[in-house]
């Protein structure tokens, strides 16, 4: 009998983080400086980011060791399962032959603690005492809370108010790692007093999360800015994903995957999950389409420009060339708060520029079914972000289907929705409504 669970070692784990910077067709283009306008310099961003994070940021080297202490954390859930969905397939009738990387394996549900740990081991080996930061639907938020206490660091979580209100488990897990946790915007740095003084019942964004963060930080003795998902040095921690699913895909008989498919907000899980790939791509070996899914309510890459921008909305951040929806852009108050974010990462901006990747966009109701589809199929509930990879992982199994095509789909399962039911059950109830770019 055919496994379903494609399985790795703790010995066969990668023990090295892949940097696409390396092979990209075409640098990427330099952040600027917000007061200058001019190339952003290395050391302008001490006071945000450790030494070895901006190392890590602007290097060319195309492998960076794993350092051993993350690699000792990791292997409390890593290497994860690659599992077939086996009965997602009969269910759609189709030939394709469909793949999961289970990335809610880890202790806080995610794939986010592969850089939150990172993160958290860099900034202590550099003297930091304190992390700030900010978080959507708590996913990140809570993966650095519990890598902050694995190295002894405070954390000061900044979380998006209507995910605050939304998500109050996510709020509880950050509390039981350690870190405090505030509605963002609040009234405990200038930029959020400024967003309340506008509006006083704001929702909220990550780019205003991201300003409280960014000043509590620079304004806080030993202290530093930890941030979850768009910059090249996050992207890299999370390659991993991918070098560990080509291992797997090679142990399941597999030549190699014919879509690769992620949901995308900032790009941290589908880049993980994609760049170990596009290596392959850019070099011209290989040839398969890698889908990033957004929602339709914050689509940067189909709806945004590909600009210089801010990635906050008080312009604390270097200025990013990115596919963007503005920096002052509110997203509406969709349930994957994860995806709630205006600006795309640099890497895979370029990469979707270049033709090198493509983009897709699904309706709240839409993902929602798919994913109750996957739970009743699978068995496993997962987060609303997951659901949007999930939803075109379904329409492209079943392309494959009418057109009878044996192709294999790989997707970055990236975190269970455990924490998420309130949104099922607006779904379930046929209460959860369907909101656009423009709201």
């Amino acid at each position: 009998m055919e496994e379903n669970r494609i399985i790795l070692g703790e010995k066969e784990m990668p023990t090295v983080w892949y940097n696409v910077l390396a092979d990209l067709p075409r640098p990427l283009d330099p952040p600027l400086h917000p007061a200058t306008m001019q190339p952003v310099k290395p050391e302008d961003l001490e006071p945000i980011f450790p030494k070895s994070l901006i190392e890590q940021e602007v290097s060319s080297i195309r492998y960076i060791d794993i350092p051993g202490e993350v690699l000792d954390i990791y292997r409390l859930w890593r290497p994860t399962p690659l599992v077939r969905a086996r009965k997602l397939e009969a269910f759609l009738q189709t030939p394709a032959r469909i793949y999961y990387k289970y990335e809610g394996a880890s202790p806080a549900g995610s794939h986010k603690p592969n850089t939150a740990v990172a993160q958290a081991y860099y900034n202590k080996k550099d003297g930091t005492r304190r992390l700030t930061t900010e978080t959507g639907a708590g996913q990140w938020g809570s993966a650095l809370a519990m890598a902050c206490q694995f190295f002894g660091l405070e954390c000061t979580v900044y979380m998006v108010r209507v995910s605050y209100e939304q998500k109050p488990y996510r709020r509880v897990l950050m509390h039981t790692w350690g870190a405090e946790v505030y509605p963002s915007p609040s009234d405990r740095t200038r930029a959020g007093r400024d967003i309340l003084a506008r509006d006083p019942q704001s929702l909220g964004s990550l780019g205003i999360a991201i300003s409280e963060a960014i000043e509590d930080a620079v304004t806080t003795p030993h202290s530093k800015y930890s941030l979850g998902s768009v910059l090249n040095h996050v992207l890299l921690h999370q390659t991993i994903i991918g070098e560990e699913a080509k291992l797997q895909l090679e142990k399941a008989g597999e030549k190699y995957p014919d879509i690769v498919v992620g949901c995308v907000g900032g790009g941290s899980n589908f880049g993980g999950i994609v760049l170990p790939f596009i290596r392959d791509k850019i070099k011209g070996e290989r040839s398969f389409r890698a889908i990033a899914v957004e929602p339709t309510a914050c689509s940067s890459l189909l709806r945004g420009r590909y600009e210089y921008d801010y990635g906050d909305v008080a312009k604390n951040t270097p200025l990013l060339k990115m596919h963007t929806l503005g920096h002052d852009f509110i997203p509406p108050a969709i349930h994957a708060g994860g995806l709630r974010y205006h600006g795309m990462a640099p890497i895979v901006s370029l990469l979707y520029d270049m033709g090198l990747i493509e983009a897709q966009a699904y309706k709240q109701n839409d993902v929602f079914e798919a994913a109750v589809t996957f739970a009743r199929t699978e068995g496993l509930v997962v987060a609303p972000e997951t659901a949007h990879a999930v939803k075109a992982v379904i329409e492209e199994a079943k392309k494959c289907a009418l057109n009878g095509e044996e192709k294999v789909i790989v997707f970055n399962c990236s975190g269970h929705g455990f924490l998420d039911l309130g949104a099922y059950e607006l779904y379930l109830t046929k209460k959860l409504p369907d909101v656009n770019h423009n709201g």
